[in-house]
């Protein structure tokens, strides 16, 4: 068992830590903010993930997990510190690395061990060589600090699962005594641990997010190629699938990619690169496609409808993708505002998403058009004359053809996840567009 803390309790650093409390560790997590704190050591997430909270109760009663506002307490004997703040982004693409800056300091200023300092949140290349001189500047006791760079790959929807279950650890470290403490720590999980530089740790992280970024977009872009010349995109990646050189994951086409990771880590390393004087083409093309494909079922809408002023819009989907409360760059937010700003009488379904949707979007009159939450698909589609599918959940693909007909004052389906086959659409009189078929 190792003592660890953890700066931060979003997705990165809650699921750590939880993660690192089944595994045997004596963890604290560490936040700001006192109420979300109170309601973490009841066992009750902040956030939703498939078994999170299951595992915080569990390591809650046996007292291997713990939370506090004091980071001093929880820093000051800490054998090993992990960062999982966040690095939103900034303006003009770049990380805002001010909530490292802080927790980096606080270390510096508290800790009264040697201990190691590891940073999982997402940082461009160099960042943790700068967090190391940062804690040395202002280190207030004689201890060795070490900073090491690791990396997070887990998916919202699966990230305990992720977590637990990785392909493989990334640890990056500039000293043997870094490396043999991070293998230890992990152990426990028995997974691969892949044992790099810091930079290159810090590099692999960008690599990986944004060539499945790239992914997400070229199918997309074939997608909007087989509209025009009459193939189908879910046929195309199905032979694409068997080619191993090009895997079966992350060939839906759709309406692009949303979340924490995607969208910012792909103008991030579009930044990186033009500091650098290098211009990345690929992942610049891969950044403009996504924030066109995120409008494209509402422009072809448009097309369609004279008008959407007091028409009753039935959305169905909220988050950026099913499994995950986030709401985060998902495509459902820039099309709520087309759609309200254009008059329409939104009623949103979301089985997960609707309080955070709420502080976007409050319930009620508009400008313009008017914002409703409603409890299942059905009481959406009732009247309606129009229907946007923005995410995948399970209740919202278990839903039958004939019911869009039978629901609908006009049973007309925009499906952004390619949820539904067109034939069956069709059988059942429904008209319905898709993305690439």
């Amino acid at each position: 068992m190792m003592k660890i803390a953890v700066a931060g309790t979003g997705y990165v650093g809650l699921v750590a830590g939880v993660c690192f409390a089944e595994a045997g560790h004596d963890v604290t997590c560490v936040d700001v903010d006192e109420k979300k704190v109170e309601i973490m050591r009841q066992g009750i997430s902040p956030i939703y993930e498939e078994g999170l909270e299951e595992l915080m109760r569990k390591n809650n009663a046996r007292g291997t997990l713990h939370f506090t506002t004091d980071y001093r307490e929880a820093y000051r004997d800490a054998q090993a510190i992990f960062i999982g703040v966040g690095t939103p982004e900034m303006p003009d693409g770049s990380a805002n690395l001010s909530y490292i800056a802080t927790v980096s300091r606080q270390i510096a200023e508290t800790v009264e061990r040697d201990c190691l300092v590891v940073v999982k949140s997402t940082v461009p290349v160099g960042t943790n060589d700068k967090v190391e001189q940062f804690i040395k500047d202002f280190l207030v006791h004689d201890v060795k600090v070490e900073v090491a760079s690791n990396p997070e790959f887990l998916a919202q929807g699966t990230a305990v699962h992720d977590t637990l279950h990785a392909a493989r650890i990334i640890i990056g470290t500039q000293s043997r005594e870094a490396e043999e403490m991070l293998k230890e720590i992990y152990a426990p999980f028995g997974l691969p641990i892949v044992s790099v530089k810091r930079r290159s740790a810090e590099m692999i992280k960008y690599a990986c997010n944004d060539f499945l970024a790239l992914k997400i977009s070229y199918m997309n872009d074939i997608a909007n190629l087989c509209e025009l010349v009459g193939a189908d995109i879910t046929d195309v990646a199905k032979g694409m699938s068997y080619d191993e050189r090009i895997g079966a994951r992350f060939l839906n086409a759709g309406i692009g990619f949303g979340g924490s990771c995607f969208p910012k880590d792909t103008k991030a390393l579009k930044f990186l690169a033009r500091e650098h004087g290098y211009q990345l083409r690929t992942v610049e093309a891969c950044v403009e496609v996504n924030s066109a494909q995120k409008v494209r079922l509402f422009e072809k809408a448009k097309e369609r409808m004279i008008s959407f002023s007091g028409l009753k819009a039935a959305v169905l989907g909220l988050t950026f993708k099913a499994g995950t409360d986030d709401l985060r760059e998902a495509p459902s937010i820039d099309n709520l505002k087309l759609l309200l700003s254009a008059g329409a009488d939104v009623y949103a379904y979301d089985p997960k998403g609707e309080e955070r949707a709420r502080q976007l979007f409050p319930e009620g009159k508009g400008e313009a058009g008017t914002m409703q939450y409603v409890d299942s698909p059905e009481e959406a589609l009732s009247g309606a004359n129009i229907c946007f599918v923005f995410t995948e959940w399970g209740e919202i693909k278990a839903i039958e053809p004939k019911r869009f007909k039978e629901l609908m004052h006009t049973p007309l389906v925009y499906d952004g996840r390619n949820l539904y086959d067109p034939g069956q659409m069709k059988e059942a009189e429904v008209e319905y567009y898709s993305i690439g078929r």
